[in-house]
Formats: C-alpha cells, structure tokens, sequence
C-alpha cells in the first residue's frame, strides 16, 4: 500500500516533534578530529572531514520522516551530500550489493544498495536549515526518504559497501532488514514487536 497525497504511509500518524531515541547513549564528538570515512567494495577509500562534507552538500529538498513506532514528522527541510557522488567518487563495486552505516557510538545499520542509489539517498547535515543538533545526530547521518527512521543512523562515521546481508544493531533485536515505510517493514516477525525503543528525551 503506498501513501496517498497529503497522509501519512500506513501505520504512521503525523506529529508535531521529534522523539528523540539514543539507545547506546548520546556521544561526545570531537569536530576537529572527526572523520567519515568509505570503505569495502570500493575502487578507493575515501575520507572526509566535516568542512570537506559541508563543501560537497549540494543536495537540499523536503521529505517526511518516519518512525518506526508509527509516529511521523512532515515536511523536514534536509540538505546533505549526494549519496551518488560518494558512490561515484569512491569507486563501488558492481559485488556491492548493501551498505553498513557505522555510527560513533557503535551502532550499525544495514541498506540495500536500491535504496541508495536511487537519486535520494543523502548524508545529511542539515535539517531545517540549520546544522544536525547534537540529539539529532550531529554532524552527519544517512537519510532515506523511503526507509524508517533506525536507518537513518545518527552520528555517522564510516560507510562500507558489503556483498551480502549482516545484521545491524535494531535488526538484531527483530527488526526488518530493509525498513521500507510504504511496505510497513517493521519487523522480522511479530514477536519482536516487544523490543521497545525508549526515547531518551
């Protein structure tokens, strides 16, 4: 089932603010030494400082975003870098068939390629026209307009391009291992519907 204009994808109810979830804890990060670096099936590694990234941000549109836990936030300002131009620059390999998100505080999320290759998919650093706050992920996560908002990995540090399927950190504890919104991919399978996000503010 697909969204209809001006609702919400099934199962989600539009609100007024975040909910803001930090599982393993909100991280200290050190801007002057923080890198996102590329890696795996890649022609060449990649690395970049955060005046690096805010230099290559040149992708800036309006998308809903979703929570698994069915609540929804319209129309978010977002502006990042091109997801194709890290794919391009790097070098990925035809055998990539996923990416894994790695996060400053360990956490991990897993993407089909499709889904990040389909002009869309962005490392974000801004929302609503202002940097990514700290609780919000600062200074860089994937977006996926597409896909539930635990693979929008919040403090992103590394991408690498695998060939096959792993595991990430809410995929693990049952979650679905793509997420899509419009699909309602939520869950591996019912039982695991009893792990709970708790948000942390």
């Amino acid at each position: 089932m697909l969204k209809k204009e001006g609702l919400p994808p099934p199962g989600q109810r539009y609100g007024r603010k975040f909910i803001i979830y930090a599982d393993l804890g909100i991280p200290d990060v050190d801007i002057e030494r923080y890198r996102l670096r590329v890696n795996g099936l890649v022609e060449r590694e990649l690395e970049f400082t955060y005046d690096e990234l805010k230099q290559k941000a040149t992708m800036e549109y309006v998308r809903d975003f979703h929570c698994v836990t069915r609540w929804s936030i319209k129309d978010v300002r977002w502006k990042g870098v091109p997801m194709l131009d890290i794919i391009r620059e790097a070098g990925v390999k035809g055998e990539a068939k996923w990416v894994m998100f790695h996060c400053i505080d360990g956490y991990t999320a897993p993407v089909p390629m499709e889904y990040v290759t389909d002009g869309q998919a962005m490392v974000a650093l801004y929302m609503n026209g202002e940097p990514l706050s700290l609780e919000q992920g600062f200074p860089a996560r994937p977006f996926m307009p597409n896909l539930y908002g635990w693979k929008s990995a919040k403090w992103l540090n590394g991408i690498e391009f695998i060939a096959d399927y792993e595991d990430g950190y809410w995929e693990e504890r049952g979650y679905h291992e793509v997420g899509d919104v419009n699909r309602e991919e939520r869950f591996k399978d019912f039982s695991a519907s009893r792990q709970k996000k708790r948000p942390v503010l």
